[in-house]
């Protein structure tokens, strides 16, 4: 499972021009499944994505999670992210699960964060989807899940 997660200071996710997921100060989470994720990857990403210090304290360092400053998740399937690009110009998708498996997952994902006590905002699986972001810092990291 691939997670690449951006403090954020904003976020919202439209589709078709409506907004379908906004939060304010948090993580935006871009969610990548691959065939071999399960639901313990999920949950392994899960633990990872909203424990990780990122936030910074009264001193500067990042030394605060999602959970600490109790901060807001959008979580947005983007399948992109299982892409092989070791190759040639263009990405390979083989690796990539399922459309099944992967709205599977992905709403698996987003019941734990929620039933974990997040405040969980989403985009819309398998939509043409326009995401907007302020980046705070940038903080920008990659997660790769197994």
């Amino acid at each position: 499972m691939q997670g690449l997660i951006q403090r954020v200071s904003e976020a919202k996710v439209e589709v078709e021009g409506e907004i379908v997921g906004q939060i304010d100060q948090g993580i935006l989470l871009l969610l990548g499944v691959e065939k071999s994720d399960t639901e313990q990857t999920a949950d392994k990403l899960l633990h990872k994505v909203s424990n990780y210090r990122i936030f910074t304290d009264d001193k500067g360092k990042m030394n605060l999670s999602l959970k600490d400053i109790e901060g807001e998740l959008l979580v947005v399937s983007q399948f992109t992210l299982a892409a092989d690009t070791k190759k040639g110009m263009r990405p390979s998708f083989s690796s990539a699960g399922t459309p099944e498996q992967a709205n599977t997952l992905y709403e698996y994902f987003v019941a734990q964060a929620k039933a974990a006590g997040l405040k969980v905002a989403t985009g819309q699986f398998a939509a043409d989807m326009k995401v907007s972001l302020l980046n705070d810092g940038p903080v920008t990291f990659n997660f790769s899940v197994e």
